[in-house]
């Protein structure tokens, strides 16, 4: 038996771990409480992270496909041969058909892995398509639009000082199931319980009264697709009353405060449901509240509004004097600055667009709701062949059913994955990386979103097997492959230092980096695999930190002004539509890991989440079989009654649909479940390009 100090990073949490290990498999895990950030906090998922290293379902050398459709099997093929396949097959493709050919899709992990980040955007950018397109944009685009628009750069976003906080405003999170998102936050429950213990307040806006609006010190219902405008009376109300503080930096204020002149809080109460002097009272304690913070999340980026919800939290904190205070919402500074080294881009909006919808890029990248359409529709640029890495789209995006129709008629098809799940079965080649415990790991992303500054290196727990491979040395090879059949007119010295610099490894590209910032070095994290403190969030970083090129905030940016006319035109559905939600659990990882025993056991969580009265106004009772039906499909799952909803709304879990138990080589499996994404709508976009998950119009029979 061996005791060894680990991480899980399924989620943005990233907690320390210990481990205890016997015969080469993961016996035990529990929280270490000598980690600075997690505090000894442990999930179910940490609990379970050994289940993927041990899983039969998961792939460990490269499969192949040999057939179509019900009479497809796989045979493992050697890393050689693979690479050769997939490098001969991207060349052919671009060469034959141009560069928008090819289309790459990024899933939620890639920002977890640290290969994936030294060597996997690497290789994304060495391909000239325009089609690329990753899980950001179902997720948190808003944010990062806001972040480029405000402040200069896209990841340069505040996160709430939860630790100091003395009144939390939560617009549509679930931090209690999550561990925080863009705000990563271990052991929030302990932190919530500090925040009441020294007086402070939580309060939670939300259509469903999630795990942590049952724990809030008030939790509001509010209609979905609606918080925008009480995240705008909100700000009326601070204007109208003259409970505004803003910092000498801020340009456009007095444009604000026109532009939120009519959003009052009695149309907002008509639009939301939550009563005008419930969001009157909560203004003027916001803005008298010893350091507050405004915090929105997946509930207010994955609608139609995103954006204008993202832009008014940002003003809740800026206008009020919270922006870069003690308590309020707060800049990290990690020991590998990812923003302030340009290791990410700054972002950029409009600069190409997509071929059939005209839709426009954001950081390079095209919303993933048009890529089925890049797909079917003939023309120069038509999209003939996938790269996905670590993703599984066919769950996770718009109208997955004809998303899966569409990649299945594709020329050619590669993925990187450990598994075969609803979209890599289409794939013709699977090149399977090596998984959490047998790589080395450093956050670049989420040092940098962190409630605290901490900085973590943790060395692999298993070395890898001869035959396996870890993902930036799968990213290296298709980089260096593909480069050899497709010549570019690239500069001799910058392709030499580009294929240098992807034979160094993720561990010696942050010990550089960690050596140059000077906050600590991989040496000294080495010494201490619990992590290094390096301090509570730090206040008065503002204007210097700012990477606007005035170093100035534009409080009124043209382009989010232009969508308040949207708004005011946009219509609540009425009769006998229903607005369906999605809902996460601390039990599911997105789409992965329900083939997990210990994650699956217990009740079914699979249901149609609908308030009595809802059920009652169309005959139905609590356990029957309902169809539900959008704009673009309809699922049939079990219903289940439940105060938790505010009448109108249904709930159905993300992630759900999937294939559980024996999904290896093709053996025949379980469905659990429905796909909220078979009714989601491709064309309901936010102004970032978001799809619009929340708030989809259902009927329910």
């Amino acid at each position: 038996m061996e005791q060894r100090i680990g991480v899980c990073n399924l989620c943005e949490a990233t907690c320390g771990l210990l481990l205890t290990i016997e015969d080469g498999q993961v016996t035990g895990a529990r929280g270490n409480p000598d980690d600075p950030l997690s505090r000894g906090h442990i999930c179910p998922k940490g609990v379970a992270i050994g289940d993927i290293h041990a899983d039969p379902d998961r792939l460990r050398r490269p499969v192949r496909r040999i057939g179509q459709g019900a009479d497809a099997r796989w045979e493992e093929i050697s890393w050689d041969e693979a690479f050769d396949l997939v490098a001969d097959k991207l060349a052919a493709t671009i060469r034959d058909h141009g560069d928008d050919a090819l289309a790459i899709y990024l899933g939620n992990p890639n920002v977890h892995s640290l290969g994936s980040m030294t060597h996997g955007v690497a290789l994304v950018q060495s391909f000239r398509t325009h089609n690329k397109f990753s899980a950001t944009s179902v997720d948190q685009l808003p944010h990062q639009f806001l972040g480029h628009l405000l402040y200069g750069h896209q990841l340069l976003l505040p996160v709430p000082d939860i630790d100091r906080t003395s009144y939390f405003l939560v617009f549509g999170a679930n931090p209690m199931a999550s561990n925080g998102s863009l705000m990563t936050v271990p052991d929030f429950p302990g932190r919530l319980r500090e925040l009441k213990a020294r007086g402070g307040q939580m309060v939670v806006f939300d259509p469903r009264r999630t795990e942590t609006a049952k724990v809030a010190t008030e939790h509001h219902f509010v209609r979905p697709g609606s918080d925008a405008w009480v995240l705008l009376a909100l700000l009326n109300v601070l204007f109208a009353e003259g409970l505004t503080s803003p910092p000498s930096y801020v340009d456009g204020l007095d444009e604000v405060a026109r532009l939120v002149a009519d959003f009052t809080p009695a149309m907002a109460a008509e639009a939301s449901g939550v009563p005008a002097a419930e969001i009157e009272r909560v203004a003027r304690e916001f803005a008298a509240a010893d350091g507050a913070a405004a915090y929105g999340r997946i509930g207010v980026s994955t609608q139609e509004f995103g954006t204008l919800c993202q832009w008014a939290i940002q003003l809740l904190n800026l206008v009020t004097g919270n922006l870069d205070r003690v308590g309020g919402a707060m800049f990290t500074n990690p020991a590998i600055d990812v923003v302030g080294r340009g290791l990410i881009g700054r972002g950029h909006h409009d600069r190409f667009r997509s071929r059939v919808r005209q839709a426009p890029e954001f950081g390079g990248e095209l919303p993933v709701s048009v890529l089925r359409e890049e797909i079917d529709t003939p023309g120069d640029g038509q999209v003939r062949a996938l790269l996905t890495i670590a993703g599984n789209p066919v769950l996770s995006t718009p109208d997955g059913t004809a998303l899966d129709r569409s990649i299945s008629g594709l020329d050619f098809y590669a993925a990187v994955d450990i598994y075969l799940n609803e979209t890599t079965r289409h794939a013709d080649v699977v090149l399977p990386p090596t998984t959490l415990l047998e790589r080395d790991h450093y956050d670049l992303v989420f040092h940098a979103l962190a409630v605290r500054n901490t900085a973590r290196f943790t060395p692999a727990v298993f070395d890898k097997t001869r035959d396996q491979r870890h993902d930036w040395e799968i990213f290296r090879e298709i980089y260096l492959r593909v480069a050899r059949r497709l010549p570019r007119k690239v500069p001799l010295k910058r392709r030499l230092m580009g294929e240098a610099r992807m034979r160094m490894s993720p561990t010696f590209l942050i010990g550089v980096l960690l050596r140059s910032g000077r906050s600590t070095t991989i040496t000294e994290l080495r010494r201490h695999p619990e992590g290094v403190d390096l301090g509570a969030l730090r206040a008065g970083q503002l204007p210097e930190r700012l990477a606007t090129k005035d170093g100035r905030i534009q409080a009124a940016p043209a382009i989010v002004v232009g969508d308040l006319e949207r708004l005011r035109a946009h219509e609540v559905p009425s009769g006998d539509q229903l607005l369906l939600i999605g809902r996460r659990h601390q039990r599911d990882c997105n789409s992965w890991m329900h083939n997990s025993e210990r994650l699956t056991r217990g009740r079914h969580r699979h249901q149609l989440l609908m308030h009595p009265a809802d059920l009652d106004a169309r005959g139905l009772v609590d356990g029957a079989l309902v169809t539900v039906k959008s704009r673009v499909g309809s699922v049939s799952v079990e219903v289940q009654a439940t105060e938790d909803v505010m009448p109108g709304v249904v709930s159905l879990p993300h992630g759900f649909g999937h294939q559980v138990g024996g999904t290896r080589m093709g053996i025949a499996a379980e469905v659990v479940g429905v796909s909220i994404n078979d009714l989601t709508d491709p064309d309901r976009l936010d102004l970032s390009g978001n799809a619009a998950l929340s708030g989809v119009p259902v009927t329910v029979s």
